[in-house]
């Protein structure tokens, strides 16, 4: 006899698990059926998120980060390093420990709110609307009933054609995440969040870092200028990247051999000790048994929904990496909360104009709302405005100066249409312009907002102000 629940969320990553705690505040009977598991082979929920993505990567980039402060920033405070070295299994350890402590978080969250935790994979057996069963297989192996399920099984890497990852030599987030000595020579192909970051990680820990990007610009989804601060402060320090590449052939041996045509047309060759591929993400659905049900699916592999998560089959929803929309954990938490609130009869809201986008680099760069670029693509009028970091006191006391902070508004309304930011903490700094968007605020409303002095955050307030031409302190 199959367990019962008011609603099965199938997948426990930042979506799933977010998603089966608001559903059990709502009051539902709810089960997470996850299939994560640790190198003990223990239940690991968190998804790829936890386990191999966002959260061990800025373990690791804390970490090279701290390294190169030691060998060349801290001098500039007074403070004299001698013989700086690096453990890069102590590194490791250090970030698989971060790892367990939010696998344990969620186990514990599941606990607190009575959620039942099924260790295995979860698909459809059958079933009709109110009543579909899901199955489990693996350790915690049962079979279950729900009215309501939530598909929440996110995504994996896409690879190169032809070339399997086998995390030896072509490596994926996870193996990226897992090099056991810095290599001399590491090869990335992809310009994206994961290629920078995990670039950035191991050209500080003292490999010699080349970037290979397939398209002719560099990160065309962040506004142009921002683009071109990012692009000038990583070639400073040594990031090699090359746009407009066409891989041809990669040979694996003892290294890698990659053959591509440059932006020029001409063959080039490059070997390296290993090589990432980040080019992005593929929806995560082969172990669902969608065609048992009939569930739909785009010609993309992606789950079909609607506006609001709902898939063709009634009681029946999905959301995350899964489903169409940008593949970022907070967008997939939300889409979660909504869904849990939308079964309960209220009226969950998901707005993908005011999700926020972070690459956790340094210089950090994060943005909001409409660039430049696409505001001029679709003839909207607007104002710009921008503050640098080099004339804000608490940057210079931190000694990172770099970047800047801007906002675009309507030209009309002042309505602010976008915020993008290069520069110290800006991953932070970024809410302030969610938080504005979110309440239809103006530029002049942040401008009028008193900022504590001195702190980053006055870069934002003067950027506001640079829309209307006022700038206090340059």
């Amino acid at each position: 006899m199959a367990e019962q629940f008011d609603v099965v969320v199938i997948g426990g990553g930042p979506g799933g698990y977010v998603a089966a705690i608001r559903a059990a505040q709502l009051g539902f009977s709810t089960a997470c059926v996850d299939d994560w598991k640790n190198a003990e082979g223990k239940p690991a929920p968190g998804g790829t998120c936890t386990n191999v993505g966002c959260i061990p990567s800025k373990a690791l980039l804390q970490s090279s980060e701290n390294f190169e402060h030691a060998g060349h920033a801290f001098a500039e405070h007074g403070i004299e390093v001698k013989d700086v070295a690096i453990d890069v299994k102590r590194v490791l350890a250090r970030k698989d420990k971060v790892v367990r402590q939010n696998n344990d978080g969620i186990l514990y969250l599941f606990k607190k709110n009575k959620i039942r935790f099924f260790h295995g994979v979860g698909s459809f057996a059958g079933g009709s609307p109110g009543a579909w069963q899901v199955r489990v297989a693996g350790p915690g192996a049962a079979d279950l009933g729900a009215k309501n399920v939530i598909i929440a099984t996110g995504s994996k890497p896409r690879e190169l054609p032809g070339v399997a990852f086998d995390n030896k030599l072509i490596l994926d987030n996870e193996g990226a995440l897992a090099i056991p000595d810095v290599p001399k020579r590491l090869g990335v192909v992809g310009a994206g969040v994961i290629g920078l970051e995990m670039g950035s990680v191991w050209r500080r820990l003292g490999s010699e870092v080349a970037i290979l990007e397939a398209l002719p610009v560099f990160l065309g989804a962040a506004d142009e200028q921002v683009a071109g601060e990012a692009w000038k402060q990583f070639a400073k320090q040594g990031l090699k990247i090359e746009l407009g590449v066409n891989i041809t052939h990669v040979v694996t041996a003892k290294d890698v051999t990659v053959e591509y045509v440059d932006a020029s047309g001409k063959q080039q060759r490059a070997q390296f000790d290993k090589l990432v591929v980040s080019i992005g993400r593929v929806p995560y659905t082969q172990s669902l048994d969608a065609d048992r049900v009939g569930l739909k699916l785009d010609e993309r592999g992606f789950v079909a929904v609607d506006g609001e998560c709902r898939t063709n089959l009634a009681g029946v929803w999905a959301i995350g990496d899964v489903v169409r929309g940008p593949m970022l954990a907070h967008k997939a938490e939300d889409e979660g909360v909504a869904v849990a609130e939308r079964i309960a009869g209220q009226h969950g809201h998901v707005d993908f104009n005011t999700v926020p986008w972070v690459i956790y680099t340094s210089p950090e760069i994060a943005w909001v709302g409409q660039t430049e670029q696409q505001l001029k693509s679709a003839g909207v009028a607007y104002r710009s405005g921008s503050f640098p970091f080099s004339a804000n006191g608490r940057a210079r006391a931190l000694g990172d100066v770099r970047g800047f902070v801007k906002f675009l508004a309507d030209a009309k309304t002042d309505r602010i249409l976008g915020m993008h930011a290069i520069g110290p903490m800006v991953s932070e700094l970024i809410a302030e312009g969610v938080v504005a968007m979110e309440f239809g605020a103006a530029s002049e409303d942040i401008a009028r907002i008193c900022h504590a002095h001195p702190s980053l955050s006055e870069a934002v307030k003067e950027a506001a102000l640079a829309v209307d031409k006022r700038t206090l302190n340059i």
